[in-house]
């Protein structure tokens, strides 16, 4: 298998162009990326050479004399050269290896000088080093420092390992970098490329670094000086088409969030059922292009949410009995409770004004608001302070906050806390079926109990009066009203909306049998978009999988 079969597969899957590049220089230190060719001088040849230069430079007293550097064994070599390559030690193709440091801070006559000083935090993965963001004087330079010519290979050794670039400018170093004037006929970029493929992994007990002799002894393979240049050029080459592609993918990426919000919100603007086919035929015509990533599953999911609660998703039934007459009902039973004396008597609430309806229902339907519909009001956490052990020893009774309302998938099924029977006593219970919409912290996230439990006052509860008794609807109208909800918070450093501003929501109400419709048709529709985010997210795992498959194939 070679690079190209497999090109647009890494390119597709995740982190694919980080891999490619990855693969790319892999590949061309192992002398896979460009063909050998018989008439290239030898690196043995290469290394010969660079020793001579090294000692005719010791002899003229220009560069220390370096020390021996241990044999190549072959149990140390990590994978067999092509002819004409040879392993080499870092410190064989080496020239000088130089040291910095750091002039006094307490010194201000050392820094803000005419003198580049780079550290760490100048240095990129491979990136030329044109410019840093301190500098010092020659006062510093000599107290402290040490000047790297233009032309260095600067090389992080502590702090910002795997960090290398080539110095274009004279500059001062700090003790984290190194020098390194490489020798005749080793290409700068080939080194640097060869660089980036290592894992450094450092020691250190406070921060990883690495010594000197260690990066002396690195095992670097060496091409031949002619096959070093021809495989700079390959690697440009390729990485340039790799910024294509990532800027290419960045692109589709930007273009597919338009088309999906166009598509969708035209959907969901649809205000009538031949608008909704006309706009659901344009949709469905580019499912393949759009459904391709579970953001646009996620996105039409809300938007079948929202044609929903506007009583475009399921048919009207003219044999329902209209919400006038559920309203009604729900009413009855309220009057009833309070005569009983199970529930407090409610305030009357304002008229719903034409001007405030956001949008026009279908016969058949009501505006509503929480208090029409049920009992609506904040749970209770009346002792101070909220974390008194009396509380929860013994732990009887669950206790939600709004993380387990925030975490739930619809419903509620966890708790991490129980109050006791002093707990229970200044709380309330909530049945089993309880809308919850938190208030604070998590701002309108909603679930249903799936049990018995308490709460504190940063939790709203609903509960559904007969006949209404499910509160699934309402729970599908929190979602999709949540963002509006949100607009309410104050900008403070803990966002919150209070029980006027839910108490205030216009509900679209439907008749009660075409309610169970529009339930039943959501959770199937749920569903549907559940398993198409499973099928992508296996079919990114393959991808993934295929991805890695290429690159063992290849190296």
């Amino acid at each position: 298998m070679n690079l190209s079969d497999g090109f647009n597969l890494l390119a597709t899957a995740p982190d694919g162009i980080k891999r490619l590049r990855e693969l790319i220089l892999s590949l061309a230190v192992q002398g896979k990326l460009v063909p050998q060719d018989p008439s290239d001088q030898p690196a043995s040849e290469l290394l010969k050479q660079i020793r001579v230069e090294k000692d005719r430079l010791i002899a003229e007293g220009k560069i220390k004399k370096d020390k021996p550097l241990p044999a190549i064994t072959e149990e140390a070599k990590p994978f067999e050269l092509p002819q004409g390559w040879n392993y080499s030690r870092l410190g064989d193709v080496l020239l000088s290896l130089k040291s910095g440091g750091t002039p006094s801070k307490q010194n201000p006559a050392y820094w803000g000088g005419p003198i580049p000083w780079a550290s760490v935090k100048d240095l990129k993965f491979g990136e030329p080093i044109v410019d840093t963001q301190d500098r010092i004087t020659q006062s510093g330079l000599d107290a402290g420092s040490n000047l790297a010519k233009c032309g260095s290979i600067l090389i992080c050794t502590r702090m910002g390992l795997g960090k290398i670039g080539e110095a274009m400018i004279d500059v001062a170093i700090n003790q984290d970098l190194k020098a390194a004037q490489l020798a005749t006929g080793i290409n700068k970029q080939y080194f640097i490329n060869w660089f980036k493929t290592l894992a450094i992994l450092g020691s250190g007990m406070t921060v990883a670094g690495i010594k000197q002799d260690e990066l002396l002894n690195y095992l670097v393979p060496t091409p031949p000086a002619e096959e070093q240049t021809r495989i700079v050029a390959k690697v440009e080459e390729l990485m340039a088409l790799c910024d294509a592609l990532e800027t290419r993918g960045a692109l589709e990426a930007k273009q597919h969030a338009q088309l999906t919000v166009t598509l969708f919100d035209a959907l969901a603007a649809s205000e009538s059922a031949h608008q909704l086919q006309e706009n659901w035929t344009r949709l469905a015509s580019s499912f393949d292009l759009i459904l391709d990533r579970p953001a646009a599953v996620d996105a039409l999911e809300q938007t079948l949410l929202q044609l929903a609660v506007r009583g475009l998703l399921v048919a009207q039934d003219p044999n329902d009995q209209p919400a006038s007459e559920l309203l009604k009902q729900i009413r009855a039973e309220k009057d009833r409770l309070i005569a009983e004396g199970k529930i407090k008597k409610d305030k009357p609430l304002p008229a719903i004004n034409d001007e405030e309806k956001p949008f026009e229902l279908p016969l058949g339907w009501e505006w509503a608001r929480f208090p029409e519909l049920g009992e609506f009001g904040r749970g209770k956490s009346k002792h101070r302070p909220r974390n008194d052990p009396k509380l929860f020893n013994p732990g009887i009774y669950p206790l939600i906050q709004t993380g387990e309302v925030a975490r739930a998938d619809k419903i509620i099924y966890e708790y991490h806390s129980k109050y006791s029977e002093i707990g229970l006593a200044q709380s309330k219970m909530w049945p089993v079926g309880t809308l919850c919409i938190t208030i604070a912290a998590n701002i309108a996230d909603s679930a249903l109990l799936g049990f018995d439990a308490c709460f504190p006052d940063s939790v709203v509860g609903f509960v559904p009066f007969s006949p209404l008794d499910d509160a699934k609807y309402l729970q599908t109208f929190i979602e999709t009203a949540r963002d509006d909800l949100l607009a309410f918070a104050p900008a403070t450093a803990q966002k919150n909306i209070n029980l006027e501003i839910l108490t205030s929501v216009l509900i679209p109400t439907p008749p009660l049998q075409e309610m169970k419709r529009i339930v039943a048709r959501v959770e199937a529709l749920r569903t549907l978009c559940a398993d198409l985010r499973t099928r992508l997210a296996a079919s990114q795992k393959t991808q993934t999988h295929l991805a890695e498959a290429l690159v063992e194939g290849c190296v």
